[in-house]
């Protein structure tokens, strides 16, 4: 009998073991995969908003419980149909009018006269770069108005401006300020346009008008309009949600639904020592049902799924069917064109592929069809299924419990890409299918049947993970690292060389899109350097293959290898040549501190000589150019990017010295401590150190430092760390240390790095602490950003990138081989 309790009661079992999850998160992650399948709730309660991309486009997912014939939303909401008055680019092409010089006043008034203005078809941006944008705009300023004809007036309709843009846009309807952004980049916002704005809008002539101010890299603008279309609504009441808790691989709700109490959980089961696992396409939503009265109930659970799921852009046309195998039924939805690895971009999801919607058979009714068909039949207790195939339509599973007073069970839902990634010219399958001799109902089969253990070993990594990080940096950091796995982990595709080599692929998400970043590898190593080396290798293996079969020639390392999800050159408009040739050194030789050895170094020592030398050279006074925080532009005299290139010929000392190459070794190791002797000479301001060598009054963070610590290198002395320390305390804000003198925004993971400087368990929570409270309580609902104000609770850009792998790094400390050499 207590063996039958287990197993009914394993949900609840499970989420009690534990250690919670206090911090609101800006946004939970729900289902997290890869990059493109991706489902998060930007919202407090699970029932406010709906499911979305980490990108913002909504991928409905639908939760209802019937408890004794009273109805319940627990999940998602009934979304209301938009539909487009004024499209954006991202629907079609619009004309519009256009000056990069600065206009007279009033121009964005309709009596304006625009008629000396360029014409040309928007919207505008980085073309490069930037998929939506239709005329290149590259220069710092751009006015842009659009006349728009409408058939209608639209008072008393919920009408709403769409907008993307990079950087500070300000955008005006008929005159009206609707939006002024400030220092931001956001892709397909909304915002409710108010009773005044609406009434502007008249049958005939009507005017857009938007300003944008690129301040570096990409520029983008778009706007357009949308008005709601009016549906029937049939889950107006929702549960009461009790409680949210974030772990590392699951993500558990707790509701109150009439007499019984639910719980939902969220599983990922990427547990990084089986890669077949962290490959399988499939996640678990889990639900335990408890009666709170002592009472048995009639449960019912409604599932819903949107076509969304397999498509860019919701008008695109999508096909449906149904099936039944081995015991599950299967829902499936995908694109009509299944146009395979046509499109890379950073504002995309996948249009290729079958999103499936799986459950057991027994006790399941499930249809394909109209929402209100679907959601009619569940009100109703209609088991009729619906049509086998169809156009645009939703997925529905309805389970059955019965007269309960507890029950559980789950649903799975997953993705079959079919090629994942275009590398050099070859389409790549998922790492699952790499030999191409698995089906994707053979993953569900496999995920169906190993659901109970992965589940027992999800919660146990969860609690010992979350044990783990509180005794290296504190609960703050704890709960910040169990929020940062599974976005780290799914920024990322894996899949297999044609060479054999493991690919553990980035898409630089919401920053340019680009496939295998170096800059962001570096950051997000620790997490994969901390649970399986063989992953950081598959970071860096497309890098190497780039320039060891020739593709590329230069003397130091690409940037990256595409724009995801095609890995085929770089397509990054500049290079990075001592921040990538110092990031690749460091990894290399960090993985040869995890594991012991140097052979994978060993294997890549002709290119890493080429790199090494380049940084002699090279890297003691850096010449003008980009270093990985980029959106701070060129600059000159780096002293942080010299501490990288001094480290990294460390490294190659330490790569030396591991494969017994002594005089190799003390070579490199004399060459960084002498570069090292002269940067302290070079970057001392007295209390602190300089930003740049050429002007005394800055600072900087210095985490590269980190490594020097972490693999006991020995090359700075050891007084440069604890005065850098105690200068950044005296320049903390409200929501953390900034990146340097120059911005009040910070880069999270660099603060985690620098953080771990300090000796003492104590000093590193005084960093953490404020990046903590920034995530709990910004106002910006997106998945996790890196790139924070420290003097407002907004982001500053980016969202949901795999560079939180970098909190992980407290963890390593401790964990590394340390060099042994000493010669000078």
């Amino acid at each position: 009998m207590l063996l039958i309790l287990l197993a009914v009661n394993g949900f609840s079992q499970t989420k009690k073991s534990a250690l919670s999850n206090s911090i609101r998160p800006p946004a939970v992650p729900l289902i997290t995969i890869d990059p493109y399948t991706s489902g998060w709730s930007f919202a407090d309660h699970l029932y406010d908003e709906p499911v979305k991309h980490w990108t913002g486009k909504k991928f409905p997912l639908l939760g209802v419980i019937k408890v004794d014939n009273e109805l319940y939303r627990f999940m998602g909401t009934e979304e209301v149909e938009l539909l487009s008055i004024a499209s954006t680019s991202i629907e079609s092409g619009w004309d519009g009018k256009y000056v990069t010089n600065e206009p007279g006043e009033n121009w964005y008034q309709k009596s304006f006269d625009d008629s000396a203005w360029n014409s040309a078809t928007g919207a505008f941006g980085t073309t490069q770069n930037e998929p939506s944008a239709r005329t290149n705009w590259d220069s710092e300023y751009i006015w842009v108005r659009r006349h728009v004809t409408l058939d209608k007036n639209f008072s008393g309709k919920n009408v709403y401006l769409e907008y993307s843009h990079d950087d500070d846009a300000i955008i005006y309807v008929n005159g009206i300020e609707v939006v002024n952004t400030g220092n931001a980049c956001q892709k397909n916002a909304r915002i409710k346009l108010s009773d005044e704005m609406v009434a502007s809008l008249k049958k005939g002539d009507n005017l857009i008008a938007g300003y944008c101010y690129n301040r570096v890299g990409n520029g983008l603008l778009d706007f357009g309009l949308l008005v709601e279309k009016e549906s029937k609504k049939y889950f107006p009441n929702t549960a009461v949600q009790t409680s949210v808790d974030v772990q590392a691989t699951q993500t558990h709700y707790a509701f109150t639904c009439g007499g019984v109490e639910l719980n939902l959980t969220f599983t990922a089961p990427l547990l990084m020592e089986d890669l077949d696992l962290v490959s399988r396409p499939v996640n678990y939503i889990s639900y335990d049902v408890n009666s709170t009265d002592g009472k048995k109930h009639n449960v019912q659970l409604y599932f819903e799924a949107s076509p969304n799921w397999a498509v860019d852009q919701p008008t695109q046309e999508t096909e449906a069917e149904s099936f039944e195998k081995d015991g599950l039924v299967y829902l499936k939805s995908g694109s009509k064109t299944q146009d395979v690895l046509a499109k890379r971009g950073d504002d995309l999801r996948i249009d290729w592929g079958y999103f499936y919607l799986v459950s057991e058979k027994e006790n399941t009714a499930y249809g394909i069809g109209g929402e209100s068909t679907l959601r009619n039949n569940f009100v109703n207790s209609s088991g009729k299924k619906s049509k086998v195939n169809g156009l645009n339509d939703v997925l529905s599973v309805t389970r059955s419990l019965g007269s309960v007073s507890s029950a559980s069970g789950k649903v799975m839902v997953g993705y079959d890409d079919i090629y994942s990634i275009q590398y050099f010219g070859t389409n790549l399958r998922p790492y699952w299918n790499r030999a191409e001799d698995q089906t994707i109902e053979g993953q569900f089969a496999k995920a169906n049947n190993e659901y109970e253990s992965l589940m027992t070993r999800c919660a146990e990594f969860d609690q010992q993970m979350m044990k783990q990080a509180t005794a290296a940096g504190g609960k703050d950091y704890a709960e910040l690292c169990a929020l940062a796995y599974r976005q780290a982990i799914a920024a990322h595709k894996l899949v297999e060389a044609p060479n054999g080599d493991l690919l553990f692929l980035s898409k630089e998400n919401f920053s340019n899109g680009s496939i295998g970043t170096v800059d962001v590898t570096y950051p997000s190593a620790p997490l994969f350097l901390l649970y399986n080396p063989d992953l950081a290798k598959g970071l860096l293996n497309a890098i190497f293959y780039y320039s060891e079969s020739g593709k590329w020639t230069k003397p130091f390392a690409a940037h990256d290898v595409g724009t995801y999800p095609l890995a085929n050159s770089q397509t990054y408009g500049g290079d990075m040549p001592v921040e990538e040739s110092g990031n690749m050194l460091i990894l290399t030789a960090a993985i040869a501190a995890m594991e012991g050895n140097a052979e994978y170094g060993a294997r890549h020592w002709n290119v890493l000589t080429t790199w090494v030398n380049y940084l002699v050279e090279n890297g003691l006074d850096p010449e003008n150019q980009l270093c990985t925080d980029d959106f701070a532009g060129h600059f000159a005299h780096n002293a942080n990017l010299s501490v990288k290139a001094t480290l990294a010929i460390a490294s190659y000392s330490y790569l030396a010295e591991l494969q017994g190459l002594t005089t190799v070794a003390a070579k490199y190791k004399n060459i960084a401590r002498e570069m090292a002797t002269k940067w302290e000479q070079m970057a001392n301001a007295g209390d602190h150190y300089r930003l740049t060598f050429d002007k005394p009054d800055t600072w900087s963070q210095k985490y590269n430092l980190v490594w020097d610590k972490l693999m006991g290198m020995d090359i700075y002395p050891k007084e440069i760390a604890p005065k850098e320390i105690q200068y950044y305390l005296g320049k903390q804000n409200k929501y953390g240390l900034p990146l340097d003198n120059r911005e009040t925004y910070t880069k999270t993971d660099w603060i985690v790095w620098t953080a771990t400087l300090a000796d003492d368990k104590a000093t590193f929570e005084k960093f953490i602490s404020p990046i903590h409270l920034f995530m709990n309580e910004t106002s910006d609902r997106i998945p996790m950003s890196d790139w924070v104000f420290t003097d407002s609770d907004k982001h500053r850009g980016f969202q949901a990138r795999s560079v939180v792998g970098g909190y992980f790094i407290k963890m390593l400390d401790g964990k590394m081989t340390p060099q042994t050499t000493t010669s000078k």
